[in-house]
């Protein structure tokens, strides 16, 4: 079994998608509920995992658009 937190893990993998070019540059990342089910966690812990990714830089939230790659 794998140690640490599961939205690092949401993060990571997204993180991948992005760094591999399947996430381009741009594209709007899924809504909190869509983005639970296709990673198979809690609404809640996809917001942890965006939040994540704000704060390496990854993604910019703009409020009632959604979230996306820069």
């Amino acid at each position: 079994m794998e140690i640490g937190y599961v939205y690092m893990r949401v993060a990571d993998a997204v993180e991948a998608e992005i760094k591999s070019g399947q996430l381009p540059k741009g594209a709007r990342l899924p809504n909190e509920r869509d983005m639970g089910s296709q990673y198979g966690v809690a609404p809640g812990t996809a917001r942890r995992a965006v939040a994540e990714l704000r704060e390496r830089g990854l993604v910019v939230t703009l409020p009632n658009k959604g979230t996306f790659v820069l």
